[in-house]
């Protein structure tokens, strides 16, 4: 099998802002494996607030390509365990490793991810769109510029209900709610009443990750449901929310993959939380890995080429809020 790495820089339509940072541009690693005749690719990009960059990323990758290499004939789940004792400090490389590996596995097998995985497509749950902090007047002008059926509103401000209340003028949209660790406990449940009456459908991850106390009382106290993102990275988080939250997003940069990232879900759903699935402004590459997990979702948060000035591949289509697969077998991606 052979590894190759490629790097790219992302850049977005529009700036993009949460309550921590803001930027233009998404760097990005981009991983293929190679093997009779076939092709698989992965996708994980930079990250700040965890000390992720591109060039760390593959130099992990490259400490180990002998490894990498030499694999032949594992399943996705022994390949992953497999890479995971090399690669636990750096999850994000093990992303784009095991999900380059299970769309070669799938295409190799001649099927689509899902086949492979023996998934239902005919529920799966919509993306929703992101509207990053802004003025109001250019969050409502983002909004405008792309109707859809479901925003993610980021909030985090001195201003959050007006901006709600700006926004709802302008949509009857789903709206969802993410203040990326931005808020307190009391303000948090506060907000939620009035975001409740703008029709908001929940909060994700309003208070820093590992206050847990604060998780708790809002978990009994809010009116509106609270998932956990920061606060749900590995798998051993996934119990750690039960009874703090009613549900988790899983991002498969952060958890190592579409291979644990399924276990997550299994788990998710045998203690009653709802599952959600995000993404980190990927591109198509990691998008269209994510889309072969929608028949376990809830909900689901896949805009990242929607943010692109460009994309950098082919791969799931994404019109209204709903997910069209291709017919290219594994994850359906095609690097440009």
């Amino acid at each position: 099998m052979e590894l190759i790495i490629r790097a790219f820089d992302l850049k977005l339509k529009h700036t993009f802002t949460i309550s921590r940072e803001s930027f233009d541009v998404q760097p990005s690693m981009i991983v293929e494996l190679r093997s009779d005749g076939f092709s698989g690719f992965g996708e994980a990009t930079s990250n700040p607030y965890y000390n992720i960059t591109v060039p760390k990323m593959t130099a992990d990758l490259e400490a180990i390509r002998p490894q990498i290499e030499n694999t032949a004939n594992d399943t996705p789940k022994e390949f992953w365990h497999k890479m995971y004792n090399f690669l636990k400090a750096d999850l994000f490389a093990l992303c784009a490793l095991d999900m380059a590996y299970n769309d070669l596995y799938a295409r190799k097998k001649g099927k689509k991810l899902y086949e492979l995985w023996n998934y239902n497509i005919n529920s799966n749950p919509m993306t929703n769109y992101t509207i990053g902090i802004d003025s109001i007047d250019k969050m409502v002008q983002k909004m405008e510029e792309l109707p859809w059926p479901i925003y993610k509103i980021k909030l985090g401000t001195q201003e959050d209900i007006a901006i709600v209340k700006e926004l709802r003028k302008r949509s009857n949209a789903i709206f969802r709610i993410d203040a990326n660790c931005g808020w307190g406990v009391d303000e948090t449940i506060k907000n939620a009443i009035e975001l409740k009456k703008l029709g908001v459908e929940f909060l994700e991850q309003p208070l820093k990750a590992g206050n847990w106390d604060g998780h708790k009382q809002v978990y009994k106290e809010s009116v509106l449901p609270v998932i956990a993102d920061e606060s749900c990275i590995i798998e051993s988080d996934v119990i750690k929310c039960h009874n703090h939250f009613h549900g988790v997003n899983i991002k498969l940069v952060k958890c190592g993959g579409l291979t644990p990232a399924r276990r997550m879900i299994k788990e998710a759903k045998d203690l009653g939380l709802k599952t959600m699935v995000g993404c980190m402004t990927e591109s198509s590459v990691g998008i269209s890995a994510i889309a072969h997990l929608l028949p376990q979702l809830d909900y689901v948060d896949m805009d990242g080429p929607l943010l692109l000035a460009e994309d950098i591949a082919s791969g799931v289509l994404i019109e209204s809020g709903k997910i069209t697969y291709t017919i290219t077998n594994g994850t359906g991606v095609i690097l440009k």
